[in-house]
């Protein structure tokens, strides 16, 4: 399939110019970004940015609050006109977004199967179902799902486009630990079966870490860190080497190092706070959006 290619027109208050030429995408890229900027009034949220995303790598997007992470991911995925720049992504592009975003009044079997273009749509959907474990649930209303089962039931849709890139938005932010563990096993099963290339914006650094080939740090409009991780899956968090990652990643944060030193961490209105316990460890959080 030939790439497809977006070049994004620039926004000006006397013309619109013509589009910047898209360029090249190089082999084996998933996504490519090149000089791509965002502004919000004065604001500068994304300035300049580039990045390559391999076919099927695994990659996780971290930064402070309103560093521009979910922008970034609405321009990959063609929701942001007002984006500059050139973004190029050779194949079908998916997302998942925080919330479940489930029709209500449509069952869970005809939300996947919505707009999929198939000779059979709902065998296609139903089969998808089958994958996150919800082939029981298909004809259940939307608000009868539990958190756990509107996200599986999200992903089957994005997932049943047979995407080269998924998009995911914060999706386990509003599950409960135990919940998420699971959501997380099902992801990477799904990831290893199908091989997109995935974003995932995260606040948290641990679930950036489990999940990961490669993190991504945003800060100033660009990529302002990126480490790769090779250590095989399923990982133990407390391997040395992903502990001094860990503790490199909080500090691109802003985060003290003594902040992590005693219990884990979370952010309100961008400064940390003490917890006194958490559920496996795994509550490790960046600021929140």
């Amino acid at each position: 399939m030939a790439p497809r290619l977006r070049g994004i027109k620039e926004i000006s208050s006397e013309r619109a110019p013509a589009p910047p030429q898209a360029h090249a995408v190089p082999s084996g890229v998933a996504a490519s970004l090149r000089g791509v900027t965002r502004s919000f009034g004065f604001r500068k949220v994304l300035g300049g940015l580039d990045l390559d995303i391999a076919a099927g790598e695994f990659v996780a997007l971290i930064g402070r609050s309103g560093s521009g992470k979910s922008t970034l991911l609405r321009a990959l995925a063609g929701l942001d006109q007002e984006v500059t720049g050139s973004i190029a992504a050779p194949g079908p592009v998916s997302v998942a977004f925080q919330e479940p975003r489930l029709v209500p009044w449509k069952r869970v079997l005809a939300n996947v199967a919505l707009g999929l273009r198939a000779a059979d749509p709902v065998s296609v959907a139903r089969t998808a179902l089958r994958e996150v474990g919800l082939a029981e649930r298909e004809s259940a209303w939307p608000l009868t799902l539990s958190g756990g089962e509107a996200q599986r039931a999200s992903l089957a849709r994005a997932l049943v486009r047979e995407p080269r890139l998924l998009l995911l938005d914060e999706p386990f932010s509003a599950l409960d630990a135990l919940t998420r563990i699971t959501i997380h096993r099902l992801v990477l099963s799904l990831w290893e079966r199908h091989r997109p290339a995935v974003l995932l914006v995260t606040h948290d650094v641990d679930e950036a870490l489990a999940l990961a080939d490669r993190v991504l740090v945003l800060g100033d409009g660009r990529i302002a860190h990126q480490a790769p991780i090779t250590l095989p899956r399923p990982r133990d968090r407390d391997h040395p080497a992903l502990s001094a990652l860990r503790l490199r990643l909080l500090t691109e944060l802003g985060v003290p190092a003594d902040s992590t030193q005693l219990t884990p961490v979370t952010f309100r209105s961008g400064m940390p706070s003490r917890i006194p316990w958490a559920p496996p460890r795994s509550e490790l959080r960046g600021p929140t959006d």
